[in-house]
Formats: structure tokens, sequence, C-alpha cells
């Protein structure tokens, strides 16, 4: 949807305006990227091979309605959800605010989502060969067994998205973010890891990555790689929206409740991804996402030790189209300072 379609969007209640989108997505009226990716910007993830670094963040297609149309817009890579195993309404509305003069967004929507079988039902379907599309699994709020939820999303999807994450840090769903604890986040990847061994002894393997935040405390980024590698998961996106408020925000919804997005989280979702690049120290793909909104915005997170970026918030801000622009800046800045690829400026600070 062009730049002028983003603002009038603007004129109506943002969910509505973001459900609007998805449905025009879906019906086939989006951009359409009309050329191949500058070789540059490929990347890799595990074992998935991307034609570029640039991926769509969960949150912005929850029920799998519009992945194909955007890949066609010209991500590398879309991610679908978050879903969770029975369909739930999510938070009472209004629960999606605009911060325009900081050209970012708070939510509270709580995994709103239609659930897994419209969900899965969507992935068989789609034309696999249009690119890569991954899952974000959650649990549900009154689920007796969080863990179980993780488990039945993982295996009811196994076959249909060519990755999973497993978010564990929306401020959203109350105590979710406790999973990302030592003892919990073990408990959580240890079952996880016992399932995923079950289905890989009958059909391929894909990654596995897991979603944090970006207010862990002191000790946490060590505890969490430490579980990731034990229980092999091949990535970690950081981060996820922040219950942070930057000083200086102007807008009058900056003190409502939920996760920031947008640009004022950019340095905060940076410095933490800076943390997880130190401590990993290439042993885990780490995945940028968090206040990009344009090729400078990209390049430093890779410089930071991404291998990969996501992003969703800005296209609520510039539309669509955005993903176009920033590729083409991020491949410039990639040849001017003598890369040749994405793998080559990973970490180089």
């Amino acid at each position: 949807m062009p730049r002028v379609g983003a603002k009038a969007l603007h004129l109506l209640d943002p969910e509505d305006a973001h459900n609007l989108t998805i449905r025009a997505l879906a019906a086939g009226l989006g951009p359409q990227q009309m050329t191949r990716d500058d070789p540059v910007l490929a990347t890799q993830i595990g074992s998935l091979a991307l034609p570029n670094a640039v991926g769509l963040a969960a949150g912005f297609d929850k029920n799998a309605e519009a992945p194909v149309a955007m890949l066609r817009a010209g991500f590398g890579f879309v991610e679908c959800g978050t879903v969770t195993p029975l369909a739930q309404a999510g938070n009472p509305r209004p629960r999606l605010f605009r911060l325009t003069q900081d050209r970012a967004v708070i939510n509270r929507m709580g995994f709103n989502n239609g659930g897994l079988e419209p969900f899965a039902q969507r992935l068989s379907v789609r034309p696999k060969a249009a690119g890569v599309v991954g899952a974000n699994i959650g649990a549900n709020k009154d689920s007796g067994d969080r863990i179980g939820d993780y488990v039945t999303g993982l295996e009811r999807l196994w076959g249909l998205a060519d990755y999973f994450t497993v978010n564990i840090s929306s401020p959203n769903t109350p105590g979710l973010r406790a999973l990302q604890t030592k003892a919990a986040l073990d408990e959580l990847l240890g079952r996880l890891a016992q399932a995923r061994a079950a289905l890989i002894a009958s059909s391929a393997d894909v990654p596995v990555l897991l979603k944090v935040a970006p207010d862990l405390e002191e000790g946490e980024v060590e505890s969490i790689v430490e579980s990731v590698l034990a229980h092999g998961l091949n990535g970690i996106i950081v981060s996820n929206t922040t219950i942070s408020r930057p000083e200086g925000l102007q807008s009058i919804w900056k003190a409502e409740t939920g996760g920031l997005s947008g640009a004022p989280l950019m340095t905060l979702s940076t410095h933490m991804l800076r943390r997880f690049h130190e401590v990993a120290a290439g042993r885990v793909a780490l995945i940028g996402a968090g206040g990009i909104a344009s090729g400078a915005d990209a390049y430093a997170k890779i410089r930071a030790g991404a291998c990969a970026v996501q992003l969703y918030s800005a296209m609520a801000y510039s539309g669509p189209g955005l993903i176009s622009v920033i590729k083409r800046d991020l491949a410039a800045r990639l040849k001017a300072d003598g890369f040749t690829s994405v793998t080559q400026a990973v970490g180089q600070t």
C-alpha cells in the first residue's frame, strides 16, 4: 500500500486500520517487488537461506492471512502470529495506540488470534515457493499448562512453517515473561526439545528461535544463552516490545499500558542485541528487531550482531512500500563499507 494509503488509514482507529490493511493485502492489493534482491542482502538463519535479511516481525499478520502478499512486497521472510492453541479475543479495546509524534506504537493486544486450526489451514495451502514463512507460537491466557500450549503449537504446525519462534516476551499476557527466568525457561525449552526430537524422527528439521524482551536484568542474558544452547535452539530474536518509557516521548498516549515499539525502542533493543552478541560469541544466530525504520537502522542491528532483522511498527507510518527503501539503503551501506554479504558485516562494530 503506497505512502498516501498509509496516511489515509491514520484517519481510522488504529486497530480498524490494521484490519483493513490485512484484508487489502490478502486480496492482492499490496505492493509487489518486480526485481530480484541485490545479492549482497542474502543471509542465513540456521538452515534457512534468505534472499534478503529484512523480515516482517510477528504481530502484523497474527492469523497467517497475508504472508505471501508480504513476501511479494519484498520481505526476505515473514513471521506470522502470535498464535495460541485456542482462539482468544485478547484484551478489551482500545488496545492499540499510535504515538505519531514519536513514530511509535503502544499495544496491549493480549495475543488476540483465531487459534491454531485456521492458522494451520492457511499455511497448508500457501505456495511454499513464495518464500520463508515462520510461525510465532504462544500460550493461551487462561491455560492450565502454558508450556503444553507451546508444545501443541509446535506439533500442530510442524511441516507447515519454515521456522518457529517461541514467544515468551510479550508484556500483555500476565505472567508470560516469567518464562524467561532460568528454571522456567529450561523446563519450557526442555519439553519443546523432546517434542522436536520426536518430530524430526519422521520429518525434516526446521529452525526454532526464542524471542526475548529488551527489559532483562543483569545476568539474564547469560542464562538465556546457556538455556538456548543447552536445548538446541537455533536463534534468538532481540527484542520484543518494552514496558519502559524512554524520556522525551511527546504523544498524549505515552502513559498507556502495554508494550512500546517503534523508533524509541531502537536504542534499548540494539543495546540488548549487542549484549547477546557478546555472550553468544557466534554460537547461535541473532535476529535484530525493535525500532527499525530505515536502512541505517537495519545496518546498525547487523553491525551489533544480527544476521537478519525484523520490522513492523514503522509500516504504520510508511506502509509496506517501506521495505524497498530500506533494502536499497542497506545494500548501499554494505557496499560502501566493502562488504560483499550481510554475513561479513555481522558484529563488525
